[in-house]
């Protein structure tokens, strides 16, 4: 007898619990139950609440901390220098992350956790007229290894080693007839996520070229690098040799002709230790340092991205270190 009062006992709350569920999805508690979400839900960013002294606040702060972002400029030493992007603190997000700590009224700003959001510049490269790049912006704590390869392969493979242990990937250019009989050791430094790009096909000075020839140099590289399913967007002249028909031929191939702010001259085989001093001496936001692997390149890899950090910078692609984002 209790046995069969228990289950018409849990039958019946079976029941109760459907109708609940059936009238809270269907009926008419559909939308109270909706309401009493929102209401809940809307509170925390209502200014009307008592979190409305703090919304308050964080709009007040949020305007101290606006870094306006930075039009790029055509130099007349640098030539085309990127622009950079601001940030702005995102308040809403900035205000639910500080409720949802539990911070109810204004205090010290550094006990709130806030979030910002990047503001593009009002004029990028692409709005000005076409010159070559010689350096990122220099509000960008950023810098770049560019590694022009034209000969050999012997010094790679130890370089690759060092920057991969150091976490750093940077941009190798690749000569065109060096690429035809080193496409594996191509895919490699691909494969380590380093960005390859343009160096034309056979070292030429590029200022001595027709259009035509310009083209061809320019064009078979681009061949090349589309069948390792690179999507470039840099050129290279080597030697840094070139003309207006040069930038403006890069230019037609979708790329922007870019050269260095800092050269190791490691081609004169000079002590490593001479090329991370000058590093240390010369190195800045924005920097393009130009490498090859060389022996002396080798030796001072290791300490030159020290260096650079050291100083406080971060080390990127060409690509990385020239784009308007945030470092």
């Amino acid at each position: 007898m209790n046995a069969t009062k228990m289950r018409t006992k849990a039958f019946a709350m079976a029941i109760c619990l459907l109708l609940v569920v059936l009238l809270g999805t269907y009926g008419p508690l559909h939308d109270y139950l909706t309401a009493l979400k929102q209401t809940a839900a809307g509170e925390a960013f209502s200014p009307t609440t008592s979190n409305a002294e703090l919304l308050q606040w964080i709009k007040q702060e949020a305007s101290a901390r606006t870094v306006p972002a930075i039009n790029a400029v055509n130099d007349r030493v640098w030539k085309a220098i990127p622009g950079y992007n601001g940030k702005e603190v995102d308040i809403e997000a900035t205000y639910r992350k500080a409720v949802e700590k539990g911070i109810r009224l204004p205090g010290d700003a550094e006990t709130v956790p806030w979030i910002y959001r990047e503001v593009k510049p009002k004029v990028n490269l692409s709005d000005l007229p076409l010159l070559p790049i010689y350096r990122g912006n220099p509000a960008k704590p950023m810098v770049a290894l560019m590694i022009n390869v034209a000969w050999g392969d012997e010094y790679i493979m130890p370089m690759l080693d060092t920057l991969k242990a150091a976490n750093v990937h940077a941009t190798f250019f690749l000569d065109g007839m060096w690429l035809s009989k080193h496409k594996e050791v191509a895919k490699e430094i691909i494969a380590r996520g380093h960005e390859v790009s343009n160096h034309a096909y056979s070292h030429p000075n590029m200022s001595r070229l027709g259009p035509a020839r310009q083209r061809e140099e320019i064009g078979k590289v681009e061949k090349l690098l589309d069948e390792l399913g690179v999507d470039n967007h840099w050129f290279a002249p080597p030697s840094g040799d070139y003309n207006g028909l040069t930038v403006q031929t890069a230019s037609e191939y979708g790329l922007r002709t870019v050269l260095w702010t800092l050269d190791t001259l490691d081609w004169m085989k000079p002590a490593s230790w001479t090329i991370v001093s000058k590093v240390k001496e010369r190195v800045g936001p924005g920097t393009l340092i130009l490498m090859h692997p060389t022996e002396a390149s080798k030796g001072a890899l290791s300490n030159m991205i020290t260096t650079i950090k050291a100083k406080g910078y971060s080390l990127g692609t060409v690509s990385e270190t020239l784009s308007t984002d945030r470092a």
